[in-house]
């Protein structure tokens, strides 16, 4: 898999130049949704790098990661004239970058994109690391490739427009990546002050979140060893994602990532001794500032069943990526069903359900 460029930009507009410069083409589409064409698209478009872009523009939020809106995006590719050498831009969070990425990937067998995230969320995790995909069947991120973009760029003054439900979605991805690297950045982390935002230390922890994810996926681009690390939180948190989502009652990733990191942390210190105090710290601050996702002991199973679905799990058996400490990772671990549910009954408890 190529290596993406990622870039934290100083001048968005010289930095999409140079994007743009990098992937020669016979034209250019801008991908959006219904939120950033009208929040992010207008200061793009102030620029001369867009005068003869085309516009693609599809539904917000998770509910529109479809396989239908795939396939219109597809289809505006394709009634637009585009060819194997045109350049889609993908201006959005993650469910943009997601489906924009996978829709390049697939058309007339792949054509260049490029990223810029306008989330939290997609900065630090989704645009970056060549993950593309939908949602499928109920399940989360079910169909997709590993397919880089060009070039990501990471413009943080986009932050400014975000709600707080959004900043702490994101902020989940990054307290996995503090947890997964070393405890200075970690406890960094726990103490930035969300409620009065300092947006040039925000830009540094971006830099750095991003960091931690690009150095683990230039190691195992294809997730057969290290980038499993990426995942804490994760299977428990797609499990939580899946559920809301059948229940009508979807929740944004980075929470049900926080919800994750609490189950998956209490594992951790189950099954290979990860600090308590450590434990208690992290899932303080996940309760402080992410609420409760909320289900009764007779929704166990059911659970269980959706973690049974996850991507990273072999011969049935469900793969949870577990820590002894901070930054001391141990993938593929597993752990039968009644320790799963013992899991769940101590979210429940710690979590005051």
């Amino acid at each position: 898999m190529s290596k993406q460029e990622v870039i934290l930009c100083e001048s968005l507009e010289t930095s999409l130049g140079r994007a743009i410069e990098l992937c020669p083409h016979d034209k250019l589409f801008v991908l959006t949704d219904e939120h950033t064409r009208h929040l992010c698209l207008p200061s793009l478009k102030e620029t001369t790098l867009l005068k003869d872009a085309v516009e693609i523009c599809i539904g917000a939020e998770d509910v529109h990661k479809t396989v239908e809106t795939l396939a219109s995006v597809w289809m505006a590719l394709s009634t637009q004239g585009a060819t194997r050498h045109s350049l889609l831009i993908n201006l959005g969070g993650g469910m943009v970058t997601d489906l924009g990425g996978f829709a390049a990937a697939t058309f007339k067998r792949g054509i260049s994109y490029i990223n810029i995230p306008t989330t939290l969320l997609a900065m630090v995790d989704a645009s970056v690391g060549g993950k593309t995909g939908i949602n499928f069947n109920g399940l989360k991120n079910e169909i997709g490739a590993f397919a880089p973009a060009s070039s990501v760029l990471i413009e943080t003054e986009f932050l400014r427009t975000l709600d707080t439900h959004n900043f702490f979605s994101g902020y989940a991805e990054m307290l996995k990546h503090g947890l997964i690297s070393n405890t200075a950045h970690w406890a960094e982390l726990l103490k930035f002050d969300s409620s009065s935002i300092d947006y040039a230390a925000l830009k540094q922890l971006v830099g750095q979140s991003v960091q931690v994810k690009e150095d683990i996926v230039e190691q195992d681009p294809f997730e057969h060893g290290i980038r499993k690390a990426l995942n804490l939180g994760h299977t428990v948190g797609h499990a939580f994602e899946s559920m809301a989502l059948a229940e009508n009652r979807p929740v944004l990733h980075g929470y049900a990532v926080a919800w994750g990191i609490v189950c998956e942390l209490y594992l951790s210190h189950l099954k290979v001794g990860f600090p308590k105090e450590k434990m208690r710290q992290t899932i303080q601050f996940i309760k402080e500032n992410y609420g409760v996702f909320t289900f009764d002991c007779k929704k166990y199973d059911q659970l269980y069943a959706f973690m049974t679905h996850d991507k990273k799990n072999t011969s049935g058996t469900i793969n949870f990526t577990l820590l002894k400490d901070i930054g001391d990772i141990c993938i593929n671990q597993t752990a039968d069903k009644d320790t799963i549910f013992e899991m769940l009954d101590f979210y429940r408890e710690c979590m005051g359900i």
